[in-house]
C-alpha cells in the first residue's frame, strides 16, 4: 500500500501544497546490521580519516540496482536527528552516499569532535523496513 506524502514548497510569494507519494520501502533481512569497523568510538584521530563499513546478514549492491536483501552505505556525520525514513536520503556534507557500493571511505574532518553513523539505503536511497543503522561513535580529529 502506498501512502501520500504533503508537503507545503514556497517559493517567493508564491505558495503551493503538493502531495506525492510517499516510497515503498524494502525490508530488511532478519538479523541485519551495519557498524563502522574503524576509527573505533573515542578513537582520537588525523584527517583524512579513513572510515571502514561492515555489514552482516546482508549484501551491498549499488545504487539503482534492485536486489532482494542489499542495500548501500549512506554515512552520516556530526548529524543531530535521523533523516525522515519514508523519503530518499538527502545528499549534503553531513550525508554522504556510497551508491557505487563502496565499503570506506578516506575524509577530510575539520579538528574537533565529530559523530558518525552509518545507514543502509535500498536501490532509490530510502532506507529499509525496519532500518539497517549503526550505533553513532564519536571521534576527535586533532
Amino acid at each position: 500500500m502506498r501512502r501520500l506524502v504533503s508537503f507545503v514548497v514556497m517559493t517567493g510569494l508564491l505558495c503551493v501544497a503538493v502531495t506525492v507519494p510517499a516510497l515503498e520501502r524494502s525490508a530488511a533481512p532478519e538479523g541485519a546490521q551495519v557498524y563502522i569497523i574503524a576509527p573505533v568510538n573515542g578513537a582520537l584521530v588525523e584527517s583524512p580519516v579513513t572510515i571502514k563499513f561492515g555489514l552482516r546478514v546482508m549484501g551491498v549492491a549499488p545504487a539503482g540496482v534492485e536486489v532482494v536483501g542489499t542495500g548501500h552505505h549512506h554515512l552520516l556525520i556530526d548529524l543531530a536527528e535521523l533523516p525522515a525514513m519514508d523519503q530518499p536520503l538527502p545528499a549534503s556534507a553531513q550525508v554522504k552516499h556510497f551508491g557505487k557500493g563502496q565499503t570506506e571511505t578516506s575524509l577530510e574532518l575539520a579538528p574537533g569532535v565529530h559523530s558518525l553513523q552509518l545507514l543502509m539505503g535500498n536501490h532509490l536511497h530510502v532506507p529499509h523496513q525496519a532500518p539497517v543503522i549503526s550505533e553513532k561513535i564519536s571521534i576527535t580529529v586533532r
